[in-house]
């Protein structure tokens, strides 16, 4: 599922001069499947509690298979938007499924680790092969052939699942509460995208009214949690310190590593000027980084603290936020491969933590929820700190554009990187290769600003997990 998710960053130039979408169209084409996964992932993962965790896996996978074909074929940004959506649902009933039937295949606290860094090794894998094959089918096919390489993954699970893996579900599971789930999306929706809309555009009264709107369906949805007796998310969770502290640190680190990885392969198409298949292949010690890491990483947690492995790749990672705000391909491309390393320890031990901290029968909301946190940090990765970047780029343009540029080249070119090459192409030479001068300082501007934003997120991830996680002893210990 992470293969075409790699590749949307390289195939966005060729998309958008295709289906010509705004700029908000644009980012919500990119951060819509993680907005709908987390939207969903809680009431998935309950849901697999209930009807079987191999069951919403195939239902999942189907889902994948289907939303991955409307995607392909999206004739306009509205549709591209919509099969993102869905895929986001379909993604949401598989990751806590997989996580879910991890935790009751792996009892062992280690080789429940093992486990999960293979989990996450998996999802690296997809990072790694999805720019590569990617930038073979954009150099010989339309954009929308990207979104396809979720078929021929997901085909395999739908027919061969049923035969390898085992049925569970918590035989005390109570019906699913729909008003629960309805107050949920409706607590959880309106704050992203009112996140999103003031990093984007600044305070405005709409986008805070979002976001008190979600927090008064929050604060009702907890209510109602607390009243029934078989609830949608069981809050008691929340009483263990190591599940509390294992999801804030699941967000902060995918803000911190989102903020910058979704803009990585537009600096290399845009800035570097290189093609889809050389852009993948910068891209590839980014992935490898993340293999390395997790692999790593519960070798060392049988050893050290997990907050002390977890503070030592955010170490690295700070280096690598450096590199990023230096000049060429070589920099941008080590860097990133140094802040994906340092965060794989988060990835492998938030996840083992927040899943290991729950009694069996609650694993799929565990694992749902800790995937919410994950994919709520990505996606306001993308939202918060990829939108200051887009800020910085639009006050740039609008500060340094050329005299003389035609008014709907310099509103295109404000829009996006990919609306400033597309207007150049459509102006004299010496006035549109000032644009192109101009957008490509300006994109690498606020490609900097993000960097040192998300080395900030790193810090502030840090203190968060000497507070909450020190006390963890090494996993698998006695002391556990």
């Amino acid at each position: 599922m992470t293969a075409d998710l790699g590749v949307l960053w390289l195939a966005t130039p060729y998309l958008t001069a295709d289906l010509h979408p705004s700029s908000s169209q644009l980012l919500w084409t990119t951060d819509m499947y993680g907005f709908m996964t987390a939207g969903f992932l809680v009431i998935m993962g309950t849901l697999g509690d209930r009807v079987g965790r191999r069951k919403l896996l195939l239902a999942g996978s189907a889902g994948v298979i289907a939303a991955s074909l409307l995607a392909a074929y999206a004739p306009d940004p509205q549709t591209l938007i919509a099969a993102r959506a869905l895929l986001g649902v379909a993604g949401a009933a598989v990751l806590p499924s997989t996580l879910a039937l991890i935790t009751h295949m792996f009892t062992d606290a280690r080789q429940r680790a093992t486990a999960i860094a293979m989990w996450v090794t998996a999802l690296s894998v997809g990072i790694a092969i999805g720019p590569v094959v990617g930038g073979v089918l954009l150099d010989s096919f339309w954009w929308g052939s990207v979104f396809l390489l979720g078929v021929p993954v997901m085909v395999p699970v739908v027919l061969l699942a049923p035969l390898l893996l085992p049925e569970y579900r918590d035989p005390a599971a109570g019906r699913i509460d729909l008003p629960s789930a309805a107050l949920f999306l409706l607590a959880i929706l309106p704050v992203v995208y009112g996140v999103k809309k003031l990093a984007e555009f600044g305070p405005r009264a709409p986008h805070l009214a979002a976001i008190v709107v979600g927090a008064v369906f929050a604060v009702l949805f907890v209510r109602r949690q607390n009243r029934l007796a078989a609830p949608l998310l069981d809050l008691r969770l929340f009483t263990h310190r190591a599940f509390t502290g294992a999801l804030l640190t699941l967000l902060l680190g995918m803000m911190a590593l989102n903020g910058i990885e979704y803009l990585v392969p537009q600096y290399l198409l845009a800035i570097g000027d290189l093609s889809p298949l050389a852009a993948g292949l910068w891209l590839l010690p980014g992935a490898a980084g993340l293999v390395l890491g997790s692999q790593l990483t519960p070798v060392l947690a049988r050893r050290t603290r997990p907050a002390y492995v977890i503070l030592g790749g955010l170490a690295v990672t700070l280096p690598g936020f450096w590199l990023a705000t230096q000049a060429g391909v070589p920099a941008v491309s080590l860097g990133l491969a140094l802040v994906m390393f340092g965060i794989a320890p988060i990835s492998v031990l938030g996840t083992a933590l927040a899943v290991g901290s729950a009694p069996a029968e609650k694993a799929g909301s565990a694992a749902a929820t800790g995937q919410t946190a994950y994919d709520l940090g990505l996606a306001l990765g993308i939202a918060g700190t990829g939108s200051v970047a887009v800020a910085v780029y639009r006050d740039e343009v609008t500060a340094t554009a050329p005299s003389g540029l035609p008014a709907d080249a310099l509103t295109s070119a404000r829009d996006t990187i990919g609306g400033a090459t597309d207007a150049a192409a459509h102006l004299p030479d010496g006035l549109g290769s000032d644009l192109l001068t101009v957008a490509r300082d300006s994109f690498t501007t606020g490609f900097h600003t993000a960097s040192l934003v998300s080395a900030a997120l790193a810090l502030v991830t840090a203190l968060a997990v000497t507070a909450l996680l020190r006390h963890i002893p090494p996993i698998g210990s006695p002391e556990q």
